[in-house]
């Protein structure tokens, strides 16, 4: 056990965790390096450049004549997979904290720091891209003594690139990073912090040993579950799955025992043997707390139960995605799904389409308010259409956040302009080194959902790292905005939106739909409600037929009386007939300014 290291790679998105992470590999002779970034395997990562599950490997290095097993985490570096970020710090003993040497420290570097110090794992900072043109790794250094209070020399210079410093970075680990702990002759204690769905071998668990050993055929338990399995086959996380007899305590491994259905096998799980249980399972596991939701529906109605069993065998990869069933009237049956945010969103349903084939329509995103009634009770409501009737409503609380933004002196002004308009209060501002400012907000949740990240990024020319973290409720004056066609609301459009911005979001609705709805044989009235109170509308004309072509002068009345015919056969088809609203329309409200 003593030449078991478990460590993770932390760092702000684009720091180049992934690239460390190859250069570590290839210098242990773990695997061949034939294209960057190996540990990302999914399409889309490899499309988008970003790491959107966690990776584990293990590598095996010799130092000081001695042989060491170390099992390397690669983690996201996104704000939306930073519940995939605290399982993996959950499994680990270290942590490798990557700053960029061109870009200094930034808003998730901080985050994922403070999630890994609050699980006592021991820190090595590592400045990369040090051979990068632009690259100050003296100022950078400068920043991470200040944010860890750690020595120079603790502080070890590397590049992925071309693999300066890795084996520096290898030998700290072996030196500085505790070994596990753990009695092996306790009851098995293991943590299961990830798993996937194989269609032929049903669920792969990968666990990390706390106490105990297991062996090939051990009969186990689930500890939450209280499911029994056998272990059909247990081993270690090389590129491919490597069977092994036996694993012991402060190993990370995988255990396939045949299990075919998803709700079985819940990610901070505890496994044990059934003839030797431990006592409790392993705590200091936090339930993920979505901060999105939106309604997902299958274009199909038919597709329903299609859905159904793709969001569970997608959440056993993805642990922060949760959904409940719900219907619409305009979409039929479908989830509300929880999501940590709008990048989540995208990759979920990204998936959904690649990996499962499902072709779905998302409403539009919404966070989860309180609702107090005039008796004093409170609802949580996570969709616009579950409001009680304003008559019975006291008031309105909804979430806040703790919102710091990291950017240079140039953007200043424009950031906080934005943020304003957001709603934003300024807690303070704080100058970190040289130029760059942390401005520290609070927000209503609602506002940044949407388009808050981009517009961010496109001000700051990508130069603002943004990061959150919840931070309450607050009364607020919130109304709920109805979108109707000819009369008749579409619940997938209705949304809760703040008084100020009511009237400019349904004018901007209004105008965005008639662009979008195709012309019918009627006129089609577009209203945006509060209440019972119109504030805006806009009609798409009917595509008309020219009745009056045939007559050919004559009286004025025989017009008359073929327009007045005209008119009446146009109204019976407005009553009975219905407007199709097009997928791009619910998509288009998102991108509303």
């Amino acid at each position: 056990m003593k030449h078991i290291r478990n460590f993770c790679i932390i760092a702000h998105i684009d720091h180049g965790k992934s690239t460390l992470a190859d250069r570590l590999l290839e210098f242990t002779n773990t695997i061949k390096i034939t294209e960057g970034q190996m540990l990302d395997d999914m399409d889309l990562e490899k499309e988008r450049g970003i790491t959107i599950k966690s990776h584990a490997i293990q590598m095996e290095y010799v130092h000081g004549g001695e042989k060491y097993v170390l099992n390397l985490i690669d983690t996201p570096g996104h704000v939306d997979f930073s519940y995939e970020v605290s399982r993996s710090i959950a499994a680990c003993e270290g942590a490798l904290l990557v700053v960029d040497a061109s870009q200094g420290v930034q808003a998730q570097t901080i985050s994922n720091l403070y999630m890994a110090i609050e699980h006592d794992l021991e820190i090595i900072p590592v400045i990369n891209k040090c051979d990068m043109p632009s690259a100050n790794p003296d100022e950078t250094e400068d920043e991470i003594i200040e944010l860890l209070g750690c020595k120079r020399e603790e502080i070890i210079r590397a590049s992925g690139k071309t693999g300066l410093g890795v084996e520096d970075i290898l030998n700290a680990v072996v030196e500085r990073v505790p070994a596990p702990t753990g009695d092996e002759d306790a009851p098995l204690q293991a943590l299961i912090f990830d798993s996937v769905f194989n269609p032929f071998r049903g669920i792969i668990a990968y666990f990390k040993i706390e106490n105990g050993v297991i062996r090939t055929g051990d009969h186990v338990k689930f500890f939450n579950t209280g499911k029994e399995y056998d272990a059909d086959e247990i081993g270690i996380l090389k590129m491919d799955l490597v069977p092994r007899k036996e694993l012991r305590t402060g190993d990370v491994g995988y255990i396939i025992s045949g299990i075919k259905t998803s709700r079985e096998v819940k990610v901070g799980d505890t496994i044990t043997h059934v003839a030797r249980p431990c006592d409790k399972a392993i705590a200091g596991f936090e339930e993920v707390k979505p901060m999105v939701f939106a309604g997902v529906y299958p274009i199909n109605p038919e597709d329903f139960e299609d859905l159904r069993s793709s969001l569970e065998k997608l959440q056993l990869n993805d642990a922060s995605l949760t959904f409940t069933p719900e219907s619409s009237v305009a979409l039929g049956f479908g989830f509300r799904c929880g999501f940590l945010g709008l990048l989540h969103m995208e990759i979920v349903q990204e998936r959904l389409d690649r990996e499962f084939d499902m072709d779905v329509i998302t409403t539009v995103p919404n966070v989860s308010y309180l609702i107090y009634d005039k008796k004093g009770e409170v609802t949580e409501v996570h969709n616009p259409s579950g409001m009680p009737d304003p008559t019975l409503i006291d008031h309105i609380e909804e979430p806040y956040i703790a919102a710091s933004i990291i950017t240079t002196t140039n953007y200043i002004g424009s950031i906080m302009t934005l943020c304003l308009g957001k709603r934003g209060e300024l807690v303070k501002q704080e100058y970190i080194s040289g130029n760059r400012v942390e401005l520290h907000y609070n927000m209503p949740l609602g506002e940044i959902v949407i388009d808050f990240y981009d517009k961010l990024k496109s001000i700051s020319k990508g130069y603002a790292s943004f990061d959150y973290h919840q931070n309450g409720f607050r009364p607020s004056k919130l109304v709920k905005l109805d979108i109707l066609l000819n009369g008749e609301p579409v619940d997938a459009l209705s949304t809760l939106t703040h008084v100020d911005n009511a009237y400019n979001l349904g004018r901007g609705m209004c105008e965005k739909l008639k662009e979008l709805i195709p012309r019918q044989q009627f006129d089609i009235a577009i209203q945006a409600a509060i209440g019972s109170k119109i504030i805006a509308r806009e009609t798409i004309k009917a595509v008309r037929k020219d009745v009056t072509a045939k007559c050919y002068g004559g009286d004025i009345s025989r017009k008359r009386k073929l327009l007045e015919k005209q008119k009446r056969g146009k109204k019976r088809m407005k009553q009975i007939g219905n407007v199709e609203v097009p997928q791009k329309a619910f998509l288009a409200v998102l991108k509303l300014d």
